[in-house]
């Protein structure tokens, strides 16, 4: 298992101002940091990089930064809200084989689409990306935000995989789960 690598690509902010302060920012936080000590404590080497702008994300932007980073046949991707956006969309331009894709509380619509906000959202979902996965699981809960179950309904069409719900968890961010802790996701990247 300590081949095994694990990237976390944080969510979007909508706050500029409150997102730029390391005290106040709250997109790389949440159940991000937890998981990489815990996964780290099992051997499995765990990044998190901060994207570029993430409350006005470009994906070229964050693919620079993104292909900065070791990602291989034993790589476990993993991303909540954007960051799931941006890994599928990733995973569909460069054919990469990875180990697992592993998706929280995924997003792919935006209310009030801009025609910015439209260049990083909307693109068509590559069919061919679970053949070179070997698992994908996507994470929702019963409580997540209407948009939120459309955007899962819509990766989940195109990739297939397993769906965890867990109950009360919302868009999995601390205010909804109330914890910083998220066993379940350690135990889908450790199996």
């Amino acid at each position: 298992m300590t081949n095994k690598n694990c990237i976390i690509i944080h969510g979007c902010p909508a706050d500029k101002e409150k997102a730029m302060d390391p005290e106040t920012r709250t997109y790389d936080k949440h159940w991000l940091p937890w998981t990489k000590t815990e996964l780290e404590k099992k051997g499995i080497k765990t990044e998190i990089p901060l994207m570029p702008s993430p409350w006005a994300p470009v994906y070229e932007d964050f693919k620079r930064e993104f292909e900065k980073l070791d990602i291989n046949k034993n790589t476990v991707l993993i991303g909540t809200s954007c960051g799931c956006t941006f890994l599928v969309r990733w995973l569909g331009d460069s054919k990469q084989k990875i180990k697992k894709l592993i998706l929280v509380a995924p997003w792919k619509l935006n209310k009030d689409s801009s025609e910015f906000d439209k260049a990083f959202y909307e693109f068509p979902i590559d069919l061919s990306i679970k053949e070179r996965v070997d698992e994908i699981i996507m994470f929702t809960a019963d409580n997540e935000d209407e948009d939120g179950k459309k955007g899962l309904e819509m990766f989940h069409n195109a990739l297939g995989g397993e769906i965890i719900s867990i109950d009360g968890y919302g868009h999995y961010i601390m205010k909804h789960m109330g914890t910083e802790e998220f066993p379940e996701l350690i135990e889908v990247v450790t199996r």
